[in-house]
């Protein structure tokens, strides 16, 4: 990461998953990790919102790049633990804004708090999630 690039390395290569979501990172590093997706047709519940789903997929992506980014090298990172609190609707055609940091990286566990916006700028979720850090693989 430089100074004219808000995006980390890490946070570039995004899987598959995240990007079928249609997230899109806006700026990462050790310190926060931040996010926007469009609210489309796919996203949304019966209800026609944003489904609590897709705001968690959405919100465990980020801690999991953010606790990702802090890891050493050769070191892996799984989500144990997951709370969300779905505070407003989200509507269709919204875009969805979330910035996730960290409230604890420790050895062998970070735990990350992402809050997530909707366009008025209300907040809609805030998810809570804890990261095992996974030891380093042999020979990396």
């Amino acid at each position: 990461m430089t100074d004219s690039d808000p995006i980390h390395p890490i946070a570039r290569n995004q899987p598959p998953f995240s990007l079928h979501l249609g997230m899109k990172i806006i700026a990462a590093n050790a310190e926060r990790v931040e996010a926007e997706m469009l609210v489309t047709p796919e996203l949304i519940n019966r209800n026609g919102v944003l489904h609590g789903g897709a705001i968690m997929a959405l919100a465990d992506n980020l801690g999991g790049t953010g606790a990702f980014i802090n890891l050493a090298e050769g070191q892996g990172t799984t989500t144990i633990e997951s709370k969300t609190n779905f505070l407003r609707a989200v509507p269709a055609g919204d875009v969805l804004r979330a910035l996730s940091i960290p409230l604890h990286r420790g050895r062998t566990t970070q735990v990350w708090q992402t809050t997530l916006y909707r366009g008025d700028g209300k907040v809609a979720a805030i998810v809570t999630q804890t990261q095992m850090v996974l030891p380093t693989k042999a020979g990396a």
